[in-house]
């Protein structure tokens, strides 16, 4: 739908005050009927229900359960309410829409005293439901009539979505930006707002290989499988590559990590130089340059094998560090954890505490498969987990995806929390919401075809810190580090993303704008 058809209903969407002063107080000359759900997705149930209703007043009026209070399924709801509002003012039965912002629709029931309050036959069956008895104490107080349609058709939304997702990214991205008062242009300016930021990283270097074989065989005694060398080829990642997709990105990066006294330290060390990165390395010669070797064959993993030593950095080592930080001055901090000895409860505080007032500080803690939590890292400007890290913070394997972010922005006491769901996209929690019922928003990803995901959270996290710090925008950074991440996505290997391709990317978004 695009915005000159969403202008055309826009005129139904009413609060519940304005829809009072509208409709006047009873009794009216005109009967009105209010139907009140969640209308995820609005199927043959739906419409029937509506259609039924309409037959039995004047005036129809569509109540929506707010995006807040939706806690049924994962990642629901899958419309957002301001896209849900205009489906329904769409239909030609519904005369208006409110969203609603409270749990339940009694405060509104009793604000706008509809003389007949419709609900689904099902609700009919065995006793009344506890909800539905309050609704009918509300309505009885002021002499309105409960009335359940006919349930010849029932769909549920939840099962039609989980069937088969609508595809509404576009859509649901539109309707964000429309309600924020973002355009394109805006997303285009905030680009080129990165350029000369100051960002000092800190983190664990993690040397990333891959030794490519081709098979020979199979050992006729033992299971042990033969391969040939082919070649082996080294990157730089782990919190490294966090620095090089800032640089990429525009920014001016100063980077603090711990390395080995070995061969993998030069390498990291001209790689960083090359990429523009100013490095202050601390050499450690009780430990080597993190080294993670993937045996590869025929496309396939074989085996990694893992050069580490895991244990906490050193008393002298904290203290250099946290010189560092407090003399390097800029607009922001990004603390890169990969548990690889840098940080753990005893270091973070105290690094913490060195970061300078006034800098913007944020945090990534990839800790899924080994022993960390983002949740000490505490009081943030942003934070950005994903959905295991989030889980295994929480200890929480079951609570759906929008109270898990909920419970996880609150215990950390961040500003803005963005959680990475993958091919899903990402949900963002603020703090500084500009209206209080929009205190989190979801963005799905815009990867047009996965060639490989590795990299995707460092380009995210690289591209939302900048954006947060350029223009204070929680909804601009989110598309944008979703953006980017996507175009990592569509690029082999972990590579750092340039903003000539993240406005490719958006260049490709707006035109699909136009053609729906």
């Amino acid at each position: 739908m695009d915005a000159a058809s969403k202008r055309m209903f826009s005129h139904k969407i009413k609060t519940a005050e304005e829809l009072r002063d509208l409709i006047g107080p009873r009794p009216r000359k005109k009967k009105v009927i209010m139907c009140h759900g969640t209308f995820d997705v609005v199927h043959p149930g739906h419409v029937r229900h509506l259609l039924y209703a309409k037959t039995k007043a004047d005036i129809l009026v569509g109540s929506l359960t707010a995006d807040e209070h939706i806690m049924k399924g994962n990642l629901r709801p899958y419309v957002p309410e301001d896209l849900r509002a205009i489906n329904l003012a769409a239909l030609e039965m519904v005369d208006y829409v409110v969203i609603d912002h409270d749990p339940t629709p009694l405060r509104n029931l009793g604000l706008i005293q509809p003389d007949y309050f419709a609900k689904g036959y099902e609700y009919t069956a065995g006793a009344v439901h506890p909800k539905t008895q309050e609704e009918i104490n509300v309505i009885d107080s002021y002499g309105g009539e409960m009335i359940f349609t006919p349930g010849d058709i029932v769909y549920s939304s939840s099962a039609l979505i989980e069937l088969a997702p609508p595809s509404i990214a576009v859509e649901k991205l539109m309707t964000l930006m429309s309600a924020e008062g973002i355009t394109f242009a805006d997303l285009r300016d905030a680009l080129m707002k990165l350029k000369g930021l100051k960002v000092h990283v800190v983190g664990d270097t993690i040397v990333d290989s891959y030794t490519y074989c081709s098979m020979i065989g199979g050992m006729t005694k033992t299971p042990t499988m033969s391969v040939r060398f082919e070649k082996k080829v080294d990157y730089t990642g782990g919190a490294a590559i966090v620095a090089k997709h800032l640089r990429a990105a525009g920014a001016e990066v100063t980077f603090s990590t711990v390395l080995g006294n070995d061969a993998y330290r030069s390498f990291v060390l001209d790689d960083l130089a090359t990429a523009g990165v100013h490095c202050l390395p601390i050499i450690d010669d009780t430990r080597p340059t993190t080294n993670k070797n993937a045996i590869v064959a025929e496309t396939y993993r074989l085996l990694k094998v893992d050069t580490l030593d895991n244990r906490s950095i050193s008393d002298k080592i904290v203290e250099q560090l946290k010189r560092q930080i407090a003399d390097t001055r800029g607009q922001a901090v990004v603390f890169s954890d990969f548990r690889h000895g840098m940080f753990n409860r005893g270091t973070i505080p105290q690094l913490t505490a060195a970061i300078p007032d006034g800098t913007f500080r944020v945090a990534d803690s990839q800790v899924a498969s080994r022993w960390g939590n983002i949740l000490e890292f505490q009081g943030f400007d942003l934070i950005t987990p994903n959905e295991r890290e989030a889980r295994f913070a929480l200890g929480d394997q079951d609570s759906v995806v929008r109270p898990l972010a909920l419970e996880l922005h609150t215990r950390a006491k961040c500003k803005t929390l963005i959680l990475k769901l993958g091919d899903r996209g990402i949900i963002t929690y603020r703090s500084d919401s500009p209206v209080d019922y929009r205190a989190f928003f979801a963005v799905e990803s815009f990867v047009d075809r996965l060639v490989d995901a590795v990299g995707a959270g460092d380009a995210l996290l690289a591209y939302a810190t900048l954006s947060l710090v350029a223009t204070r925008n929680d909804v601009v950074a989110s598309i944008l580090g979703n953006m980017a991440a996507a175009v990592e996505c569509e690029h082999d290997g972990n590579w750092p993303v340039t903003p000539e391709l993240v406005r490719e990317k958006i260049d490709a978004v707006e035109k699909l704008v136009h053609y729906k």
